[in-house]
């Protein structure tokens, strides 16, 4: 199994400068049949349509250096786990129970952060911010993250009274918001109006009021003005605007990273069915982008001495 320590610790030395982790969930082959481990009928964000597919959990360790996947874990649909006879014959060990992409998720960080990786932020789409089991669980190992909800996510904003995330963003006053980049695009800077707003949380002793609790929402400029919203726990002296906006803004690394990887290293181009051959073929072509980043990286490196 490739765990949260595969780059080693040279790879992860040169990714590190500020680290997170970034938790996505990704159809990584379209199949056909029925056969295949783990396989049904299932959305997928990529082809942005319900489609015959595998989807598997990615952990991404990203830094200013580069970032690379160092976990990842084949999701199975409860129709499979429910149903042995299948799973034996696609190869599915009898010890696989059924798992939500949450509690999956929850499991890789946990073998990450016991693994000692060094971790700032943890950052991931709705499918994770959504789970409130997840982000207990991050809170109470004192974890930051910054991560994405729906926009009726219910949230406790001006005291103990549930309030829809984006009801919280429309009552906010015309002074909360500040243009800010997220990071620089293919295009330039990635602008947008960004607002954050402190949430509501019974907090006793000292340790727990060194951390707050944030909604986060961006919005965008164009005549849409669509809004995205992120819960955000982190230490008080951490929670900047800019600083938050610089994590959430990160999610694109994740999705060059699954480009790459599939554009050259082959991450989806497979026909295997059963389990094993699923992780043999994820694993080496995560292994080999690992690679392939740490050499980018340690190319600038070089370069950026020479020229000095």
């Amino acid at each position: 199994m490739l765990h949260a320590t595969c780059c080693g610790n040279t790879s992860l030395n040169n990714l590190a400068s500020v680290t997170r982790y970034s938790l996505w969930t990704r159809p990584v082959s379209s199949r056909r049949g029925e056969h295949s481990a783990g396989v049904q009928r299932q959305y997928s964000g990529t082809a942005g349509r319900i489609e015959n597919s595998q989807i598997g959990v990615f952990l991404c360790y990203a830094g200013h250096g580069g970032s690379a996947f160092i976990d990842r874990e084949l999701y199975v649909p409860q129709a499979w786990t429910d149903d042995r006879a299948r799973c034996e014959a696609a190869g599915i060990p009898e010890s696989v129970e059924f798992a939500t992409k949450p509690q999956i998720a929850c499991s890789m960080l946990e073998r990450a952060l016991d693994a000692g990786v060094p971790c700032g932020w943890v950052t991931g789409d709705e499918v994770y911010g959504g789970d409130r089991q997840l982000r207990l669980w991050l809170e109470s190992r004192a974890q930051p993250f910054v991560l994405a909800v729906a926009k009726n996510e219910p949230l406790w904003w001006e005291g103990p009274t549930s309030m829809r995330a984006d009801k919280i963003a429309q009552a906010l006053p015309a002074r909360a918001w500040r243009r800010l980049s997220a990071g620089a695009g293919a295009k330039g800077e990635r602008l947008y109006d960004w607002a954050l707003t402190p949430l509501w949380r019974l907090q006793i002793t000292a340790e727990e009021r060194r951390f707050g609790h944030y909604l986060l929402v961006r919005r965008s400029l164009d005549e849409k003005r669509e809004h995205a919203y992120y819960v955000v726990y982190a230490p008080r002296s951490k929670a900047t605007r800019q600083t938050l906006v610089n994590v959430a803004g990160r999610r694109w690394e994740i999705e060059v990273g699954f480009e790459a990887a599939k554009g050259e290293c082959g991450l989806d181009q497979y026909e295997v069915r059963r389990w094993q051959g699923w992780y043999r073929h994820i694993t080496l072509a995560l292994l080999a982008h690992a690679a392939l980043v740490t050499l980018r990286v340690q190319g600038k490196k070089h370069l950026t001495v020479r020229c000095r």
